[in-house]
């Protein structure tokens, strides 16, 4: 109501140019400051005219007009009324008591007590209160009326931004801004001593000490990267720096995706997994990745995934005859399906297309793979098709098992006779010395390649081991952004957990190279690089997206860390080699061949035999207890030996 009287006069203000506004609140403030001075005084004296000389009235009044200058020089009519916080009102604060010292001073010096140490006293708490209490109040009536306004006639706030950059990229930005009304551009940040205190399109360019001020005087809500060829560890150590000053960090898109036309230069995005945990690529050999993929037919299962349609989307650029995509999800296969034939549509490949073949079924289908492998010719199988989701295959051990295990066990035989020239596996480094059944069935299911490798006479049989990948379903990157923009809790399992990671793009780039290194029963590790802290992770995202951890030391922040315990199967570390001495390097700087223990193949074949039987009988007790016998390191964290599971029959036969 009191906000909605004074919505005319208060918008005529907020029209008036900045200089007009800051003149008006310096004249507010000598005003409300002398009327405390006088009134103080009198109150002092007992006496409505409190002053015995005009030299005794100067000395008095010259305390307001110290406040206002020392506000002047110290830009505290920069500070835009609306954004003041906690922070601006400790500088206003601290400001009133350094104006009140100087006043002191004065008196001291000129050798006159006509001002009372009590009336100095009483200014500087009731002169910081008084200042900051009308800033407050302006603050609240200004977002009142700005609420109402922006119902009225659907206009839209600025968010005062800064450009971190000011090459050729963050000039187009800054065109853009001026075009936009959604952005307001303060100024520039840039790191290079000869460009501080420059302009360019009439913004000023500070250096990255200045942000503080720049929140605290302009309300600066964003900082926009438009850095030019910036490497991932550089954009990563800008990052870590930027996280502190508790304002969110968007990125323009990369000069390639602008200059294709796929984004514009206004398509900003936040802080993504890459940014923050990338790391620089080593440039594929263009060898390796030829041998296994140019000019051959192509399977990948499980196509419809995270690292399926990776594998599948990269294949498919390096120029193989036909590419054959297997997945039981149809929506998943459609999407995958369309992406490709839409790129193949942007950029077409010199010579023939590329055949695209979709396969909706699983590969515990025999008939169909057998179908699927010789009627199309299939000369190299990338094996992706897997249960992957630790807790809930710890929570369904039986059709893990059924699908990580004894379906590479069904496509591995098939491959082979098949005639299938190479069969890579895609496995994790969850199946090191595992805790889990989802680690156990894949580590069983490296041994099965083991053991085709040495069983067959033409087919290569590989896999190949890796860490996390950013940004894949189920990732936690991807669960910590929801959970953020939800406005949290963030769920961290334990604040000493570590994982490694590695980008979609890097992971199934190195997995196509590793087959081109298989020469058969290899166990490829792919260099994850140093491990995450997923505690740091999580701190990271909330801080980079603009909002506070909320803490016992911070009861005002915006989002909850909150810790719920490790899951059943879950560890505090992942490893990525049985033994660290069994490892040796490759041509390739980031693929290590590691030299895994073997099984006979008569305990192989007892193993999956057993394991089907468990299936068969929907035996929990028996399918763990041959997982444990067979996998080294394997300890069951936690399965639960509830009711019998559903699992899909065609296994069995």
């Amino acid at each position: 109501m009191f906000a909605g009287g004074f919505k005319r006069p208060l918008k005529l203000l907020t029209e008036l140019s900045r200089r007009k506004r800051r003149a008006l609140l310096a004249a507010l403030d000598l005003a409300m400051l002398s009327g405390l001075v006088y009134v103080l005084t009198a109150l002092r004296y007992g006496t409505l005219t409190p002053f015995d000389s005009a030299t005794q009235l100067g000395l008095t009044f010259i305390g307001p007009v110290l406040t206002v200058l020392t506000f002047l020089l110290l830009r505290v009519y920069h500070i835009v009324a609306r954004y003041i916080g906690p922070g601006g009102a400790v500088r206003l604060a601290s400001f009133v008591v350094l104006s009140v010292l100087i006043w002191s001073a004065i008196l001291l010096f000129a050798g006159q007590s006509g001002v009372p140490r009590t009336v100095l006293i009483s200014y500087i708490v009731l002169g910081a209160a008084l200042t900051i209490g009308i800033r407050l109040l302006a603050a609240s009536m200004l977002r009142s009326i700005g609420i109402h306004l922006e119902r009225s006639s659907k206009a839209v706030r600025s968010i005062p931004v800064l450009i971190y950059g000011t090459g050729d990229l963050a000039v187009q930005l800054s065109r853009t801004l001026k075009l936009s009304k959604t952005r307001a551009l303060v100024g520039y940040i840039d790191d290079s001593a000869a460009m501080i205190g420059r302009r360019i399109l009439g913004a000023k360019i500070y250096k990255p000490e200045r942000i503080p001020m720049l929140v605290a005087d302009f309300g600066v809500e964003e900082i926009i990267l438009a850095v030019e060829k910036q490497s991932l560890s550089a954009r990563r150590a800008l990052l870590r720096s930027l996280q502190h000053y508790g304002i969110r960090v968007r990125i323009v898109p990369d000069l390639e995706d602008i200059a294709t036309g796929r984004v514009q230069i206004s398509d900003l995005r936040g802080v993504e997994g890459r940014d923050l945990l990338g790391r620089e690529e080593v440039p594929p050999d263009p060898r390796l990745l030829a041998l296994s993929v140019k000019g051959k037919s192509i399977l990948v299962t499980g196509a419809g995934g995270s690292i399926g349609s990776q594998l599948a989307r990269q294949i498919a650029e390096l120029g193989p005859s036909r590419l054959v995509l297997l997945d039981h999800s149809e929506g998943a296969l459609y999407e995958i399906e369309k992406q490709l034939i839409d790129a193949a549509g942007r950029n077409p490949a010199p010579g023939e297309p590329v055949r695209i073949v979709t396969v909706l079924g699983s590969v515990l289908d025999v008939p169909l793979v057998a179908e699927t492998l010789a009627g199309n010719g299939v000369q190299t199988v990338f094996h992706a098709a897997a249960f992957k989701h630790v807790p809930m295959i710890e929570a369904h051990p039986l059709p893990g098992v059924v699908n990580n295990t004894l379906g590479t066990e069904l496509m591995a035989r098939a491959a082979m006779e098949a005639g299938v020239e190479r069969f890579i596996l895609v496995s994790t480094d969850k199946a090191v010395r595992p805790t889990s059944v989802m680690g156990a069935s894949k580590r069983f299911a490296e041994l099965i390649l083991q053991g085709f490798a040495r069983e067959s006479k033409g087919t290569i049989f590989t896999a190949v081991r890796f860490g996390n990948v950013l940004d894949s379903s189920g990732s936690v990157i991807r669960r910590f952004r929801e959970q953020i923009n939800s406005g949290g809790p963030v769920t961290v399992t334990d604040p000493n957990v570590v994982r490694y990671f590695m980008s979609l793009e890097e992971a199934s780039n190195l997995v196509i190279q590793a087959a081109g290194l298989a020469s058969g029963g290899d166990v490829f590790v792919l260099d994850m690089g140093e491990p995450v802290k997923i505690d740091d992770l999580a701190r990271s995202m909330i801080r980079l997206m603009g909002l506070d951890v909320r803490s016992d030391d911070n009861p005002e922040g915006d989002i909850e860390i909150r810790y719920t315990g490790l899951r059943p199967g879950e560890k505090l570390i992942e490893e990525l080699l049985i033994s660290e001495h069994n490892a040796s390097g490759t041509i390739h700087p980031r693929i290590m061949r590691s030299h895994e223990p073997s099984v006979e193949p008569a305990v192989l074949k007892r193993e999956i035999e057993v394991l089907k039987a468990g299936v068969r009988m929907r035996d929990r007790s028996l399918v763990i207890a041959s997982l444990m016998r067979l996998v080294e390191g394997y300890t069951p964290d936690s399965v639960q030996l509830r009711q019998p599971e559903v699992v899909d029959e065609r296994v069995l036969h």
